[in-house]
C-alpha cells in the first residue's frame, strides 16, 4: 500500500510564499517521477512542476522564476517552494509520484488528496 501525502498549503498576500510538502510512503522500491499539479481552465489539471530522482526539473512557464521544486531523495519527500505568488495561483495542489512497489512488475503513478492554496488580499 502506497500514500502521498501533500501539507503546506494555506493562504497568503499577493507577492507571499508558501512551501508545499509531499511524502510518499509504504513499500517502495524507487520513485522515478514527483511533480506537482493543479486544476487549469479547460483541462483536468496541467502540470505545475516535476523532478525527476536524477534532479531533472521542468515546470509550467506560468510559474517558471517563481516556484522551485525540489526533492529529498532519502525522505521520499518533494518540496514546491511558491515565491511571488498571484491571485491566479489559487488552486488545489495535488502531489503525483511515479513509483515502483515492492516486488512490483513495473511503475505506477500514484496521488495525493491535493493541498488548497488561495492567494487574496
Amino acid at each position: 500500500q502506497v500514500q502521498v501525502v501533500e501539507s503546506g498549503g494555506g493562504s497568503v498576500q499577493p507577492g507571499g510564499s508558501l512551501r508545499l510538502s509531499c511524502v510518499a510512503s509504504g513499500s517502495i522500491s524507487s520513485i522515478y517521477e514527483m511533480s506537482w499539479y493543479r486544476p487549469a481552465p479547460g483541462k483536468q489539471r496541467e502540470l505545475v512542476a516535476t523532478v525527476s530522482n536524477g534532479g531533472t526539473t521542468n515546470y509550467a512557464d506560468s510559474v517558471k522564476g517563481r516556484f522551485t521544486i525540489s526533492r529529498d531523495n532519502a525522505k521520499n519527500t518533494v518540496y514546491l517552494q511558491m515565491n511571488s505568488l498571484k491571485p491566479e495561483d489559487t488552486a488545489v495542489y495535488s502531489c503525483f509520484a511515479y513509483l515502483a512497489i515492492v516486488g512490483g512488475a513495473r511503475p505506477y503513478g500514484y496521488w495525493g488528496q491535493g493541498t488548497q492554496v488561495t492567494v487574496s488580499s
